[in-house]
């Protein structure tokens, strides 16, 4: 599908992020289905399977053809050649062209945007059959702050018996909107904190006890635990750990400031998508809907210590 050069670029751009996130989502599902996921271990805890690798290059390699100048970081350390090697031509999702941009994002230059992408957020659950953790992540900051995301989920409604579609795709930009799930207010006269699955230390379980949770419901993936705060099942996602990175907080930030909530470190300071920054996030994440500043104090000082101040 021809697009038109009238929508500002952010628009362009945003437009063919959800549909690429959509074409990634189905590569994830493909090449679960051969049984061969080809895993790799990056680290401790960190792992890559040709599922990460393969979305990766689905999504990189089709929006650099489109936009060229804009500089696009993923988490999968590929060779610099690799993302060419998969390109097709991707739609332009008409919905997404027809937002009205807002003023002061109407004229933003190629090199003044970075695109923080995770092809597969939830690896290891992936590889243990936890799909609904699973996301897709794409992030577009301007002068590193976080203006619009996707986040979409390849295995939404994997598991329903009454609905034949799956995958559910959730888009948002700052000063529009945020579209493609219903948000709800979280249970009155509950705290229900999101956390880590699987990356929980004493700082993880004092920042998020401190915080007097009537509940914590522990899941994999960044992505999977802001969208549980945009839909109301939570009321805050805690996480004190420097285990996060900027391409796992991006797009999901965006479609939660989107929406009206915030997410920023644990000291209450905006994290930052400069192509400088260090790639982790290395003081935490807090996300919210409402009341942000109530999680932040209620952090105690000893944790906070730990994490730099930006």
């Amino acid at each position: 599908m021809a697009v038109s050069t009238k929508a500002p670029l952010l628009i362009r751009l945003m437009s063919a992020s959800v549909t690429a996130s959509l074409r990634a989502g189905t590569t994830i599902r493909d090449i679960l289905k051969t049984g061969d996921l080809r895993i790799k271990d990056k680290g401790i805890d960190d792992l890559q399977t040709e599922a990460d690798r393969s979305a990766q290059r689905c999504i990189i390699g089709s929006l650099q053809h489109h936009f060229p100048k804009v500089t696009f970081i993923g988490e999968e350390d590929l060779s610099p050649d690799s993302n060419t090697e998969v390109f097709q031509e991707v739609d332009f999702c008409k919905d997404v062209l027809a937002l009205s941009c807002p003023e002061n994002l109407r004229n933003i230059p190629d090199n003044e945007i970075i695109v923080w992408v995770d092809p597969l957020d939830g690896t290891k659950e992936f590889t243990q059959g936890l799909l609904d953790h699973v996301t897709v992540l794409i992030g577009i900051s301007v002068n590193g702050s976080a203006v619009a995301g996707v986040v979409y989920q390849p295995y939404y409604n994997y598991q329903s018996k009454i609905s034949s579609e799956m995958g559910r795709c959730v888009y948002g930009v700052v000063g529009i909107g945020t579209f493609g799930l219903d948000s709800k207010p979280a249970p009155a006269n509950e705290n229900i904190i999101t956390t880590t699955r699987s990356h929980s230390d004493p700082k993880v379980t004092a920042a998020v006890n401190a915080c007097n949770p009537t509940d914590v419901i522990k899941v994999g993936g960044a992505g999977h635990k802001v969208l549980l705060v945009c839909e109301g099942t939570a009321h805050a996602y805690v996480f004190a750990s420097k285990g996060c990175k900027k391409w796992d907080t991006c797009g999901p930030e965006a479609v939660l400031r989107a929406l009206g909530g915030n997410l920023t470190d644990l000291h209450g300071n905006p994290i930052q998508y400069k192509l400088d920054v260090p790639r982790p996030n290395l003081s935490g994440v807090v996300a919210t809907l409402s009341n942000h500043s109530w999680y932040i104090n209620k952090i105690p000082d000893e944790v906070k210590a730990a994490f730099p101040a930006n």
